[in-house]
């Protein structure tokens, strides 16, 4: 049987902190900043966590061991 393959476009934009978590850029902070206030402008700077339902289909697609 094959091994799985990782979904490298995903790999690029998602990376997982030393407890084990998900973590990605935030959606919405690229252009049209003007109409935003500036704290919600200042939040899209951090990052985001994934969604802990959401999370399993993501590692699976990035081939990593749930702890």
């Amino acid at each position: 049987m094959p091994k799985i393959k990782t979904h490298k476009g995903l790999a690029k934009r998602i990376k997982v902190t030393a407890s084990g978590k998900l973590v990605s850029k935030r959606a919405s902070g690229n252009h049209l900043m003007s109409a935003m206030s500036p704290k919600r402008r200042r939040k899209l700077g951090y990052p985001g966590f994934i969604s802990k339902e959401f999370a399993p289909v993501i590692r699976r697609l990035l081939n990593i061991a749930t702890k």
